[in-house]
């Protein structure tokens, strides 16, 4: 059984919102009894909804994302006070998609954030030097094979780039699978968080 008091965060992709997340979560806390869920929206907003950091130029660029990280720590450091979990870190899960997993890995990478277990769904790692400052944190990749959006040879690089500073990482390409969050994969995190957050 999952440990009491957990804490999973999940992260939304481009021009969605948190709400749209919180089906995944009803669906998992029945097998993790102890966990609480948060879904918040992108602190910043488009036409078709929220963002965490701006896609006019190139998406990918350094100076995006990083202009990304203040929203984005805000965001969760204020959720980590609300559910009183400031110093127990090693009990929060970090569940990102597209976008969301693109700053959940970030947060991670850059040594800002290290939390007890990150999932990302059709994520990718951004261009950047990578700090082995959080690297205790299991991180599981999942990615679809058809994925049109962004291609599953993202998660393929970043498992070796995230590999070589010493991170545990699981990968999974999933068959059949666009760019989405498929049964198949979601049952494969539900599996991931109830290892590790033990």
């Amino acid at each position: 059984m999952i440990a009491q008091d957990s804490l999973v965060i999940f992260f939304h992709g481009i021009g969605a919102s948190g709400a749209q997340l919180m089906p995944l979560a009803s669906s998992w806390r029945s097998a993790l009894p102890g966990a609480r869920f948060a879904a918040p929206d992108a602190p910043f907003t488009q036409w078709r909804g929220h963002q965490w950091f701006r896609i006019d130029g190139n998406p990918l660029a350094p100076e995006n994302i990083r202009s990304a990280r203040e929203g984005f720590d805000q965001v969760v450091t204020d959720i980590v006070r609300r559910e009183g979990f400031e110093g127990s870190r090693e009990r929060i899960a970090f569940v990102g998609v597209s976008q969301g997993a693109i700053v959940a890995l970030d947060a991670v990478s850059s040594g800002r954030w290290q939390v007890g277990a990150l999932v990302s769904f059709a994520g990718l790692l951004a261009p950047m030097q990578i700090s082995s400052e959080s690297n205790r944190t299991p991180i599981l990749l999942l990615h679809g094979k058809d994925d049109q959006t962004i291609p599953a040879v993202a998660s393929t690089m970043a498992a070796t780039q995230l590999g070589a500073v010493g991170f545990h990482v699981e990968l999974d390409i999933l068959p059949a699978v666009g760019h989405t969050i498929s049964p198949g994969g979601a049952e494969r995190a539900l599996h991931f968080l109830q290892k590790s957050l033990l």
